[in-house]
């Protein structure tokens, strides 16, 4: 079978053949049991024009039902500017892919300096790599991080309040890397301090990982939290989603070591669950234990500023069991929507987002709970996000019923729970129509 768009020549192929010793491609699968074998040519349709496809997958979208969203619980229906896609299209980024070689990868490097420098300056830490595939990886990262650089130790608190999905993926690492994990219990929706202090007396903890905001949208209290931890030689980590990073105190001035989590809420659309980018930063002292790799800032023969790659800790460089992260892609067109998103709104803007977003939850909070149909479960401070007990009905029919009127009302948590988010996007007259649908 021939295909329109392989470069190889029947000549060619046979060259290839002769050279690994075999006659044929079907020699080459011998193998191969036939009852595995196909047998026949793919059940493909024929070939279309532009029109045709563009025709085919308007059809196909147009099966879509679009939902005006209230629902986060780690993925947030934030603006995107319509600069951010048009930068990420311009050639100089959009083409260059591998940045090993830096004198024709300057501006992929140059984008990647860029994210590095804001992402440091959100989390309050010494320095960032580029890039984790998402939030949930980027923490469980870090916890073989903190294993490695505490080196005796080799166990790892996780909060609780930390989203499930990050739990899970961070035991699922911890199973296949000998690392012991302990879940720190929830006390009132907030990672249970006393909890904390009676494990780290133990001695063989190598670090703490705690979220902010946590699963429920709460805005923990970790005032001496890094000093505690610190006493007992162990590591503190921050993980949690980037966006509220531009109003909340910063992991670094909470006096973490490590912070992570997912940067989707700046400028990336939610697009069914990805692809998503998570970022990481760590302190300096730790900067040969991070996984990933660092753009740094230099100068060509000619005193003009340039960029290259000073740090990769992959396996793709060293031995695989030495490496310090098996992670070996950056999300490099994630992070170059991230870095334009950052350079776009400025703190100014980004503080606004999440000031308009606040306003927004807390309004439909109010409206919520005054209606005598849901309580607020956790009397604690929240930024945008909140989790409401259903009084009334159950929190599936709630949802399926907002469905209905073309709205995503929200997450729910276990059999009360229902957990809603708000974001700059959210107009008043929708959060209204959203509580006549969720308390008629």
């Amino acid at each position: 079978m021939q295909h329109r768009y392989f470069p190889h020549t029947e000549e060619d192929i046979q060259q290839m053949l002769e050279v690994i010793g075999v006659k044929s491609l079907d020699d080459l699968y011998a193998e191969v049991p036939e009852e595995l074998k196909l047998g026949r040519d793919l059940n493909l349709p024929a070939g279309k024009s532009e029109a045709e496809i563009r025709r085919t997958f308007a059809t196909l979208s147009a099966q879509n039902k679009q939902l005006i969203c209230f629902a986060g619980a780690g993925s947030y229906d934030h603006y995107t500017p319509s600069l951010v896609p048009y930068i990420a299209s311009r050639s100089e980024f959009s083409t260059s892919y591998t940045p090993y070689q830096a004198e024709i990868s300057q501006g992929t490097l140059a984008y990647i300096f860029e994210y590095q420098t804001m992402i440091a300056r959100l989390t309050g830490l010494d320095v960032s790599n580029a890039s984790m595939y998402d939030g949930s990886t980027a923490t469980a990262e870090a916890m073989m991080m903190m294993t490695a650089a505490t080196r005796k130790k080799n166990r790892v608190l996780l909060s609780a309040t930390l989203p499930q999905r990050v739990l899970d993926v961070c035991q699922t690492y911890a199973s296949y890397h000998g690392t012991d994990t302990t879940i720190v219990p929830a006390k009132d929706g907030v990672t249970d301090r006393a909890a904390v202090s009676e494990l780290l007396a133990a001695g063989d903890v190598a670090g703490l990982i705690v979220p902010q905001p946590n699963r429920y949208g709460i805005v923990e209290d970790f005032t001496g939290l890094a000093d505690e931890v610190h006493a007992q030689k162990a590591l503190l980590t921050i993980s949690g989603p980037a966006s509220p990073l531009g109003v909340l105190k910063s992991p670094g001035a909470w006096g973490a070591d490590i912070a992570c989590g997912d940067a989707q809420s700046l400028g990336i659309p939610m697009g069914y669950g990805g692809p998503y980018i998570g970022y990481f930063c760590a302190t300096n002292a730790l900067i040969r234990k991070m996984p990933g790799r660092i753009v740094g800032q230099t100068e060509d023969a000619d005193g003009r500023r340039a960029f290259v790659l000073t740090m990769q800790a992959r396996e793709q460089h060293i031995r695989r069991e030495k490496a310090t992260s098996n992670i070996c892609t950056a999300q490099g067109m994630m992070c170059l929507y991230v870095a334009a998103y950052l350079s776009l709104m400025g703190a100014k803007g980004l503080q606004e987002v999440n000031e308009t977003s606040a306003k927004g939850a807390h309004y439909l909070c109010e409206k919520l709970v005054g209606s005598g149909k849901f309580e607020l479960t956790f009397q604690q401070p929240f930024l945008n996000e909140f989790r409401l007990t259903c009084k009334a009905a159950k929190p599936a029919d709630l949802i399926s019923r907002a469905a209905d009127a073309g709205y995503l009302a929200g997450v729910q948590d276990g059999d009360d729970g229902l957990i809603l988010c708000v974001t700059e996007l959210r107009t008043k007259e929708e959060m209204d129509k959203l509580v006549e649908l969720l308390t008629k």
